[in-house]
C-alpha cells in the first residue's frame, strides 16, 4: 500500500475514550503520521496534559469538539428540559407526550417550595389534579376519535390503536404541566456540553443547577479535562436578572397571534442573487442588480432553475439563508415544545406563564369535558400567581400545556423551508400546523416567487386549523 492511497476508517470508541480521540484528531494539524499511528502513542495521561496545556491554557476549545458524549436524563422536569435543550449544537431525543402517556405522580417537585410549606401543598394539589383530569380525559376523547376514525378493513386492533393514539393524546395532553417528569438523551460534544453545563448552573432554579452538576460529573467519567472547568457564570446569571428587572414594566400589548416583525424586502432577489455569484466569476452587487433587473418571466425562470429539482427528501441551496425573517408567535405551550427542536432558528422564548390565556381544544367539547377541562386550567392559574409573588421561575413549573407563550422566531427561507415541510404534515401536532402555515403564508406574502415554493403540505389553511380544531386559541 502507498502512503498516498486513500484510507477512510472509524477511530473505536470502544478503546479509545473521547478525549483521546480529540487529541488523535488534534494533532494531525501539525503531526505527518496517521491517525491510527498517533492514537497508539496516547494515553489518557497524555491526553489530559494536551487538553490542559491546549485546550484550557491556549484556548483552542475547537479541539474539545472532536470528544462526543452521550448523556441519559431521567425524571427531569419538562421545565428543565427547556434550558437543556437550547442549546443549538446537539442532539436530543425526549419522552414524547404524543405518544406516551403520563401516571398520576409523574410531576416534580421544585425544592425551593420546602421553606413554604402551604404553597408547596398548594402546588403538589394542582399538580395532582391536572393529573387526575388528564387521566380522566384520556378515554373520553379517546372514543371521540375512534368514533371519527374507525379501524379499516384488513388493520390489526395493535396497528388501529397506534394510529388513532397520537390524536387523542394529542388533545389530552394540553393538561399536562411543565413540571411533567421526561427522559431526554442528548448527544454533543465536550464544547457543547461545557457551555451546556455552564447555563444550568447559572440558572435561577435548583432543579437545573441540580442536574448541571449531576451531568458535569457523569461527562467527568469520560472527558475529565474538558468539562471539569465548568461552573456558574456570572454573565449568564447577572444579565438575565438585571434585564428582567429592566423589562418589568413592560408587559401586556395585545396583537395579531403571529406577526412578521421583520424582513429584508430584497431578501428573495438577494438569495437568488447568491445562488448565481455560487457559481458564476462575478462579483455580488453584480449578480443583484442583475437579479433585479430580471422581468418576471425571466425571474420565474430563475426560480425555478434553482428550486425546480428539488425532491422533498431534499434540501434547498444554501444561499436561501440569505433572506432572513423574525416571527412574534403566540402559541401554546404545546406547540412551543414542538417547535423548539427547530433549533438551527434563534429563538427567544419569554418565561411560562398563565398570563396569555389557554387553547380550548374543540374534541374536549365533544367528549363532554369542556367544563372540567376549563376549571382545571383556571385552578393552575389561581396556583400560578401565588406561587409568583414567592418565585416567578418556580411558578412555570404548574403551567399547563394549554396556556400560551410568546415567543420570537428568527429563520432563513432555507429553515421555512426545513420547517414548513416538517410541522404542516398531516401527522404533525394540529397546534405547531397552524403556526407552520401561518407563517408560510405571510413568507408568501412578502416573496411571493419563492414562498409558492415553500413545501405546505394538504390544502389545510391555518384558520381551517382553527376550525377544526379550537373553540378558543387564547
Amino acid at each position: 500500500m502507498s502512503d498516498f492511497d486513500r484510507q477512510v476508517y472509524l477511530l473505536d470508541p470502544h478503546s479509545l475514550g473521547p478525549e483521546t480521540i480529540a487529541v488523535t484528531f488534534a494533532k494531525t494539524s501539525r503531526s505527518p503520521q496517521s491517525f491510527r499511528e498517533i492514537a497508539a502513542e496516547l494515553t489518557e495521561e497524555k491526553s489530559a496534559q494536551f487538553h490542559e496545556k491546549w485546550v484550557v491554557g491556549y484556548g483552542h476549545a475547537s479541539v474539545a469538539e472532536h470528544a462526543v458524549l452521550h448523556v441519559a436524563m431521567e425524571n427531569i422536569s419538562r421545565l428543565a428540559v427547556e434550558t437543556l435543550e437550547s442549546n443549538r449544537l446537539a442532539s436530543y431525543t425526549e419522552k414524547s407526550t404524543r405518544y406516551q402517556t403520563w401516571s398520576r405522580q409523574a410531576f416534580f417537585t421544585p425544592p425551593e417550595l420546602d421553606r413554604e410549606p402551604r404553597l408547596k401543598e398548594e402546588y403538589q394539589r394542582t399538580c395532582q389534579m391536572l393529573f387526575s383530569e388528564y387521566e380522566g380525559s384520556l378515554d373520553p376523547v379517546r372514543k371521540v376519535v375512534a368514533e371519527r376514525c374507525p379501524c379499516r378493513e384488513g388493520e390489526s386492533q395493535t396497528a388501529w390503536d397506534r394510529r388513532i393514539r397520537s390524536e387523542y393524546v394529542d388533545v389530552c395532553r394540553f393538561y399536562l404541566p411543565a413540571s411533567s417528569l421526561a427522559n431526554v438523551g442528548m448527544t454533543a460534544n465536550a464544547r457543547v456540553v461545557e457551555h451546556a453545563i455552564r447555563k444550568m448552573l447559572s440558572s435561577p432554579l435548583q432543579e437545573v443547577r441540580e442536574l448541571g452538576e449531576a451531568v458535569k460529573q457523569v461527562c467527568r467519567q469520560e472527558a475529565p479535562t474538558l468539562v471539569k472547568y465548568a461552573d456558574h457564570n456570572d454573565y449568564i446569571d447577572l444579565t438575565g436578572q438585571d434585564l428582567t428587572q429592566e423589562a418589568q414594566n413592560l408587559k401586556g400589548g395585545e396583537g395579531d397571534w403571529c406577526c412578521l416583525a421583520a424582513w429584508d424586502e430584497e431578501g428573495e432577489a438577494r438569495a437568488l442573487a447568491a445562488a448565481l455569484y455560487r457559481f458564476g466569476g462575478m462579483p455580488f452587487n453584480k449578480a443583484l442588480a442583475h437579479v433585479k433587473g430580471l422581468d418576471s418571466a425571466r425571474y420565474a425562470a430563475l426560480v425555478d432553475k434553482t428550486l425546480g429539482r428539488l425532491g422533498s427528501h431534499d434540501f434547498p441551496l444554501r444561499e436561501l439563508e440569505y433572506a432572513p425573517y423574525i416571527f412574534d408567535v403566540v402559541m401554546d405551550q404545546g406547540a412551543y415544545f414542538e417547535i423548539k427542536r427547530h433549533r438551527m432558528m434563534t429563538q427567544t422564548a419569554q418565561p411560562l406563564t398563565a398570563d396569555l390565556g389557554y387553547a380550548v381544544p374543540l374534541r374536549m367539547r365533544a367528549a363532554g369535558i369542556e367544563a372540567g377541562y376549563r376549571n382545571a386550567m383556571e385552578q393552575a392559574a389561581v396556583c400560578y400567581r401565588r406561587l409568583a409573588e414567592f418565585n416567578p421561575a418556580v411558578a412555570s413549573y404548574v403551567v399547563p400545556n394549554g396556556y400560551n407563550r410568546r415567543m420570537l422566531l428568527g429563520m432563513n427561507l432555507r429553515e421555512a423551508f426545513h420547517f414548513c415541510r416538517i410541522r404542516s404534515a398531516e401527522n404533525a401536532h394540529f397546534s405547531a400546523r397552524r403556526v407552520a402555515l401561518r407563517i408560510a403564508e405571510e413568507i408568501r406574502r412578502c416573496h411571493p416567487a419563492i414562498g409558492a415554493r415553500l413545501p405546505v403540505q394538504g390544502e389545510e389553511t391555518w384558520q381551517d386549523i382553527e376550525v377544526r380544531n379550537f373553540i378558543q386559541t387564547r
